[in-house]
């Protein structure tokens, strides 16, 4: 709020000058364009205030059906993302990254840490879906590509999950990676496997087999604090008969490179031509429009039925 005072104050000054004949354009854009900046932070922190929602994140995402093309726009939803918490300055690390065959990547696990990172990257999550002329295809023809993204926040070490040694498998494996970029390829990648549920999870980017433990082990609470969560929510529907909002499974937004380019989110219709800007990481429209009809009680269904196929 301070700073937000300050702002307002620098650009009264500069409206001052500039009423004294004094050549202050540069000056006064830039300044506005804080003033904008900030104002536009405290709306979406304003509409952030769930209960996890200024937690870091952790990051899953997953190609879909289609071999090679959807591996390769998986990777290319890895690269936005990155993109992404850069421009936000926020802190990512990268956890588990199993490479593709021919190209991409078949699962990769970060994590992101920053004020209000779950909460912000919470309005991503879901199905991604890609429509280009393939790289992989000598017929150059059309083809449609899906990732998902899921997202759950990073718990403290006191969170209220148990876990218990019996319930859980061990294994230690040598990193599938080929080093450099993403893996250190050492003998000690840990993957759990978690029992009763059957949830898997891997860590291969630390040095240390005591340190990929710890980091599985992260993942694995958050995302059993997360299926207990929605167990819980799925309950309190039930009893009240409350609609569903829409989840993982659904298809939230089209990257539509041929035969025309445009980005759409199928829940709040915004949409975007400069298909390059979004790629590289520029997101915050989409995220600020996702919170704003959530946080008003508009989101609207998922329809693609205007979309190309």
């Amino acid at each position: 709020m301070r700073s937000l005072k300050r702002k307002s104050d620098d650009l009264a000054v500069l409206v001052e000058w500039a009423e004294a004949g004094e050549a202050i354009d540069g000056e006064f854009a830039h300044a506005l364009d804080s003033l904008d900046q900030e104002v536009q932070a405290g709306e979406i922190k304003k509409m952030l205030g769930g209960e996890h929602d200024r937690k870091n994140a952790i990051v899953t995402i997953h190609p879909g059906a289609g071999g090679t093309e959807s591996q390769d726009w998986a990777e290319m939803l890895l690269r936005m993302y990155l993109r992404w918490t850069e421009r936000r300055g926020f802190r990512r690390e990268l956890i588990d990254y199993q490479p593709g065959e021919e190209a991409g990547l078949k699962s990769v696990t970060f994590t992101v840490t920053g004020e209000y990172a779950f909460g912000l990257l919470s309005a991503e999550a879901g199905v991604h879906r890609l429509v280009r002329i393939s790289p992989f295809d000598q017929a150059a023809r059309r083809h449609t590509s899906f990732a998902s993204l899921y997202v759950w926040p990073d718990l403290p070490e006191d969170v209220d999950i148990q876990v218990e040694e019996k319930d859980l498998r061990i294994d230690t494996y040598r990193s599938s990676g080929a080093g450099g970029q993403h893996v250190n390829v050492t003998d000690s990648a840990v993957r759990i496997t978690h029992l009763p549920t059957g949830l898997v999870v891997s860590c291969q980017n630390e040095r240390s087999q005591h340190r990929n433990r710890d980091s599985a082990m992260r993942v694995l609470k958050a995302r059993l604090y997360d299926m207990k969560t929605k167990e819980n929510q799925a309950k309190l529907e039930q009893i009240s008969g409350a609609k569903k909002e829409i989840g993982f499974g659904s298809q939230i937004r089209s990257y539509v490179l041929h035969p025309y380019q445009l980005v759409k989110d199928h829940r709040t219709r915004e949409q975007v031509g400069d298909v390059n800007r979004i790629l590289d990481g520029d997101l915050d429209g989409f995220i600020k429009a996702y919170l704003m009809k959530k946080s008003s009680g508009t989101l609207g269904e998922v329809t693609v039925d205007d979309d190309v196929d």
